[in-house]
């Protein structure tokens, strides 16, 4: 039990660091400064109280404000990465301030270390250009982490048997640039770039004579369907990505393959305070793709509570669906439902190989429409995990 409340108490601790840039913006001239500099009596406060006024704040519009960036901080637990710092940022922003019909863009700075020698630094967002004419969404990070590995395929993910230790060094970058083609529609090329390097592997031979290191570089297209009414916190709408991206030799790719992924959210209200969001996710890879690249179930977004890679084949399919609820002022929860397989391919799909997830969720509003998430996951098993991080899941 103590396992279980401890992250939640470790999440709501006050933070270390605090930064706000209160400042505004109009006609290009500043016509506000800090509030720390303007009002005397900010700074015979305490710090304490400081905190509370900032984040009372944090969550409130702030049209004056060229670019609205809060961010938040603190000791936290998870059941993979253990004891760890955690820093989030996120910034909410118009690329032309005087249309107040065009959706804020946001973007998001990450970073975590802990106590197993996991480290992580990030960065994604979305950029809206005037008008909504062209979107630019992107995510970059890098990471380290003492992991585990299971092997390829549903049999040996199943199996405790066959969990190895190894060191796993990561970089990613994607990004897309996509055209407004009609309506809600948009559509662009993409690009993917993944370095992995694995070390200190306990048992090589489950990598079957695979390369521990793998460099890939991908380049594609991607449409997009958009009718959420938030991107960072939908109420209603839907949305659909179509992605495909393509890995030639020629880009000097040695593991040579393609991928697919295919995205369907719907979105919509219950009753007061209350959101039904589904969510319908496919990944399938086509080629010769290395064991670093293969779809992997169980992260941040789907599957939650599940080690991500113990489940890792050339394809996979999942499908969820929660409930989030608004409960008291800046609090809410959400509970969710789903499930998902791998398989190497299609005629191998079998009913017996789909994993079950459930969860249960805490959410703080942070900044408008920007939601501190605390989730817990269950899936087949017994597995389960505790995941803290920024936006829902989807």
């Amino acid at each position: 039990m103590i396992r279980k409340i401890l992250p939640i108490l470790l999440a709501i601790l006050p933070l270390a660091t605090v930064v706000a840039e209160d400042i505004a913006y109009a006609d290009g001239k500043v016509v506000a400064q800090s509030k720390a500099q303007n009002d005397s009596t900010w700074n015979k406060r305490g710090l304490i109280n400081r905190l509370l006024d900032y984040f009372n704040e944090a969550n409130k519009p702030k049209e004056y404000k060229k670019f609205d960036f809060s961010i938040i901080g603190g000791p936290h637990y998870s059941t993979d990465t253990k004891f760890g710092l955690g820093l989030v940022a996120a910034g909410l922003y118009r690329a032309d301030r005087r249309d107040t019909l065009l959706p804020p863009s946001n973007v998001s700075l990450f970073g975590d270390v802990s106590t197993v020698g996991f480290y992580m630094l990030g960065v994604r967002g979305t950029h809206i250009f005037p008008k909504d004419r062209y979107r630019l969404e992107y995510t970059a990070y890098f990471y380290s982490f003492p992991c585990k590995y299971w092997g390829i395929g549903y049999e040996k993910g199943n199996n405790d048997a066959n969990e190895s230790k190894m060191e796993r060094w990561q970089a990613q970058t994607q990004a897309g640039f996509m055209f407004r083609i009609a309506g809600n529609m948009y559509l662009g090329p993409s690009i993917a770039l993944d370095y992995v390097r694995g070390a200190d592997i306990e048992r090589p031979e489950m990598f079957e004579g695979m390369d521990r290191t793998t460099w890939n570089v991908g380049i594609g297209v991607s449409f997009v369907y958009d009718l959420r009414d938030v991107l960072t916190n939908p109420k209603k709408g839907m949305y659909m990505n179509l992605s495909q991206i393509f890995r030639p030799r020629v880009l000097g790719n040695c593991h040579v393959f393609s991928s697919t992924n295919v995205r369907l959210d719907v979105y919509g209200r219950l009753w007061h305070g209350a959101v039904l969001a589904t969510d319908v996710r496919g990944e399938m890879n086509f080629g010769n793709p290395p064991w670093s690249m293969m779809a992997r179930l169980g992260n941040s977004y789907s599957m939650r509570g599940y080690y991500e890679g113990r489940y890792r084949d050339k394809h996979k399919l999942e499908m969820q669906a929660e409930l989030r609820q608004h409960v008291w002022k800046r609090n809410g929860i959400a509970v969710w439902a789903g499930a998902g397989t791998i398989f190497g391919k299609f005629g191998s799909l079998r009913a017996d190989r789909i994993l079950p997830n459930f969860g249960i969720g805490y959410r703080w509003e942070f900044k408008k429409d920007v939601n501190v998430r605390l989730d817990y996951g269950l899936g087949k098993g017994g597995q389960s995990g505790f995941i803290f991080n920024i936006n829902e899941a989807f």
